[in-house]
């Protein structure tokens, strides 16, 4: 064979090199349906609001214990939902992930994803006003309500610690810690409050396995939400926004109304005199009872 046909062969065969893959980087920020989620439920809880503080002028001071409970949580609400659709109380999260190749230099990718702090500052402030509620309700000692409330906080905590932090061991892990201040909260409504709340009429014990129930269920919900959203970013932003807003009327507008409209036709209906209708007494002291001749 001739050697100059034999280097034309070889020259003529390409030489395959390793390709280096780009970095890839993915944007999950709320869409036009997230942000029109955000505004539906910002109007729900701003006509709540209203409704609920209507509703508490009907009513003697005595009997507004519920009703003020209740409009705050909306108020709150509704300047959180304000806050998320017009983009404030909104950060971001970069999470790095490391795609290793035997053959082929590691590549990354790069998730820019939002984190809505806002919401949990939101349920810091609500969720305690409406465990309260319930405790009220129930008629839970003053032991077992500071319980309840300050583990409520701590889920409430944990999980925005968890929503920002990146590292995914942490991350879990502040989640774990969620999870468990959550069942101090069952454990205080679901065992205490219902052993409690037996000592009343059958009516208002009912009424309260109902409701709590219903508040437990939907807060179980929230959880799983966060694992398929924040958590492991299954779940796109729109999808989360509308998960937490279907969540959040159910649990503070129709809870609230469910509670108000219930709770005024019991014959247990808690009525409050004292310096919650009346102030200091002329001697400057703090008074607080049940004391009916007030009312």
């Amino acid at each position: 064979m001739d050697p100059v046909e034999v280097m034309k062969k070889h020259a003529a065969v390409p030489t395959s090199l390793p390709t280096v893959l780009p970095d890839d980087i993915t944007y999950q920020k709320a869409g036009t349906s997230g942000t029109n989620a955000l505004w539906v439920v910002f109007v729900i809880m701003l006509v709540s609001s209203i409704a609920f503080y209507v509703l508490a002028f009907r009513v003697p001071v005595q009997k507004r214990l519920f009703h003020i409970l209740t409009a705050f949580i909306t108020t709150f609400a509704t300047i959180s939902y304000y806050g998320m659709a017009v983009k404030a109380g909104i950060s971001e999260n970069v999470i790095t992930v490391k795609h290793s190749e035997k053959h082929f230099p590691d590549t990354f990718s790069y998730i820019h994803r939002e984190v809505y702090w806002a919401r949990y500052v939101d349920w810091s402030l609500t969720t305690p006003l409406l465990l309260l509620d319930l405790a009220f309700l129930a008629g839970l000692s003053g032991a077992n309500i500071l319980v309840a409330v300050v583990a409520d906080v701590i889920m409430v905590l944990t999980g925005l610690f968890a929503a920002i932090t990146v590292d995914e061991s942490p991350k879990w892990g502040w989640y774990a810690m969620g999870c468990i201040a959550y069942l101090v909260v069952v454990y205080q409504l679901a065992i205490n409050g219902r052993g409690v709340v037996q000592n009343k009429d059958k009516k208002t014990a009912t009424f309260f396995v109902s409701i709590a129930s219903f508040t437990l269920i939907l807060w179980t919900i929230y959880p799983i939400i966060w694992g398929i959203a924040d958590g492991s970013r299954i779940a796109s932003v729109d999808a989360e926004i509308i998960a937490y807003a279907v969540l959040d009327v159910l649990a503070k507008p129709v809870f609230g109304f469910w509670l108000l409209f219930t709770h005024d036709s019991l014959s247990s209906s808690v009525s409050i005199d004292g310096f919650w209708a009346n102030g200091l007494g002329k001697e400057g002291t703090l008074t607080v009872g049940d004391d009916e001749d007030g009312a």
